[in-house]
């Protein structure tokens, strides 16, 4: 490798929540050691944390159907809910200790309160919702969920999906009032600006090309400026690939034995927004439906209230598409240079199982302003072409693999990669992603830094008070938890304004 070798104690690669998450965790855990960060693009969150690249932020299982799945013997696993919510929970905390110690100043310019909700039409889903309901309420996590199958109690709480809606047969939905949206883009961006104050180099418009392991057992990379072509070389004792999309290709070329046999398959997204203050001013919630027959889980329809730039808009979607990129601004080579001797049989198992999906994800991009308008309407019985406008939204890759069930599986979630000495870890998935953003990175620093972790422990507890423990478990410490996390990040008033 060319050009200066420079040492630093921790590498990130990505400038994204994963990265910012795992910089600012370390830095309040070791605050003497030396972090360093490459981004190929020219700002922080330009990828997937990106707050126009994706919609449904906040994820808590509050109303995101695919979390939930009815058994054979017609009761319904709220397993992954709960697994999903208590993470979010424990995101909530981190972000308001940082709060609280005014790492990060104005909760407002990343968090509001939206409700959430979940809606569903027909006999059998409705069924659905109320089993689902029935069973979730008696979680503590899930307590404050309410259950509507009355057309006047939902047109108070979705007034635009209900104007002009015609109620035909059973229709109901859930909400939890104390639901949130969550800027990713902007809490990047916010935690990047304290790293930097603090010491952290935060190099934009760098490419790490290759990495190898150095003599020393820590990781020697080659960076590229891309605004001038310079090769520099750099070592780290530790390195985290977080780079979205782009983490599959990093972990093929650290040579791991862990990264082998992993594929990945990209899901491209498109949303339909509206910027109207008088329709915005009409609904207030993020509000989930089923998944059509063949649609992966992540293409779930949802109408969701943002808070972007300080100002509020309504964003439906995701249509979702195929792109062989693995990053929105990608090759067009990515998938194919993903490929490799090591799961190409993954590879080609996983194409021959998602056929179906595959041609899903085909007729998506195929489909007419005029298509999309209608299963917009499915939402909004009032909507027109003229009031919305249509974004694409970041690249997804999904991991591949093989399973003791069968080969070349398609996994919807995120999984941390590690090597067995814990001095590379790599962050492959989607969703849900950036709202477990902490208990992912703490997972990262669990299997990395065991050594650490026993110095480390009362600092993470002081972060995050509920860390170790399960809180609806723990009714108690959950309240407490719930109400301070909240007077903290400002989330009292359903109805006050978001500044930028």
């Amino acid at each position: 490798m060319d050009g200066m070798n420079k040492k630093t104690d921790v590498i990130l690669i990505g400038a994204g929540i994963m990265s910012a998450t795992l910089g600012m965790l370390l830095k309040e855990l070791a605050p003497g050691w030396t972090i360093t960060v490459f981004e190929r693009r020219s700002a922080a969150g330009e990828e997937s944390s990106n707050e126009w690249n994706n919609a449904g932020t906040g994820h808590a299982s509050l109303c995101e159907l695919n979390y939930t799945t009815e058994k054979p013997d017609g009761t319904i696993d709220i397993g992954k809910a709960i697994k999903v919510n208590e993470e979010f929970q424990v995101s909530r905390q981190f972000w308001s200790y940082l709060v609280s110690r005014q790492l990060v100043r104005n909760p407002r310019d990343f968090i509001a309160r939206v409700p959430h909700m979940s809606f569903v039409q027909g006999e059998r889903d409705v069924a659905f919702l109320r089993k689902r309901h029935e069973t979730m309420k008696e979680n503590p996590l899930f307590a404050d969920m309410a259950f509507s199958d009355d057309p006047g109690r939902l047109a108070e709480w979705i007034p635009l999906m209900m104007k002009e809606r015609q109620v035909d047969g059973p229709i109901a939905a859930t909400r939890v009032e104390s639901g949130t949206d969550v800027n990713f883009g902007a809490l990047t961006r916010l935690l990047f600006d304290h790293l930097t104050r603090h010491g952290v180099e935060l190099h934009f418009n760098r490419q790490v090309e290759d990495l190898e392991r150095a003599p020393d057992g820590g990781w020697r990379l080659k960076v590229k400026d891309l605004s001038s072509g310079a090769v520099e070389t750099r070592e780290a004792r530790f390195v985290f690939i977080g780079a979205g999309g782009g983490s599959l290709h990093l972990l093929q070329k650290s040579g791991i034995p862990e990264g082998k046999g992993i594929g990945g398959f990209p899901v491209s997204g498109l949303f339909m927004v509206c910027r109207n203050p008088e329709l915005v001013a009409q609904h207030h919630a993020k509000v989930y439906g089923k998944a059509k027959v063949g649609a992966p889980p992540m293409s779930v329809p949802h109408l969701d209230t943002r808070y972007i730039g300080g100002e509020k808009s309504l964003l439906f979607g995701p249509f979702a598409g195929f792109s062989p990129k693995f990053l929105k601004f990608g090759s067009m080579l990515d998938l194919l240079k993903s490929v490799k001797t090591h799961n190409l049989t993954t590879m080609l198992a996983a194409g021959i199982n998602n056929m179906s999906l595959t041609g899903y994800l085909v007729g998506q991009v195929m489909l007419s302003k005029e298509q999309r308008l209608a299963e917009l309407r499915e939402f909004v019985p009032t909507a027109r072409l003229e009031d919305w406008e249509l974004i694409v939204a970041g690249q997804r890759v999904q991991i591949i693999k093989d399973t003791p069930q069968a080969r070349g599986t398609l996994q919807f979630g995120t999984e941390v990669i590690s090597a067995a000495d814990g001095s590379i870890a790599a962050l492959l998935g989607a969703s849900p992603g950036a709202s477990t953003a902490v208990s992912i990175m703490l997972e990262v620093i669990r299997r990395c830094f065991k050594d650490r972790l026993a110095e480390w422990e009362p600092k993470i507890r002081e972060m995050i008070p509920s860390y170790g423990l399960s809180l609806h478990k723990n009714p108690d410490l959950l309240r407490r938890v719930r109400a301070e996390t909240a007077e903290t990040l400002g989330l009292t008033d359903a109805d006050r304004a978001v500044t930028a």
